[in-house]
């Protein structure tokens, strides 16, 4: 089995591509949306001192208000 990322331009291949899908001849796993979770998972299961949150959220304010 071939593997293959696919970004999708315009709406309408998105039903081209579950019609494929209806019909077996390809399988589709979004993986666009839990991404950035994981990823934020595996780097703060590395440290020791993970910041919250809410945390987070002041550094970013914080960062916007300097811009």
């Amino acid at each position: 089995m071939n593997s293959i990322r696919v970004n999708i331009l315009n709406p309408k291949a998105v039903r081209l591509l579950e019609d494929l899908a209806d019909l077996k001849l390809i399988s589709i796993q979004d993986t666009s949306k839990n991404r950035f979770a994981e990823v934020l998972q595996k780097l703060r299961s590395k440290s020791k001192n993970t910041p919250s949150i809410e945390e987070i959220a002041k550094e970013v304010a914080f960062v916007r208000k300097k811009r």
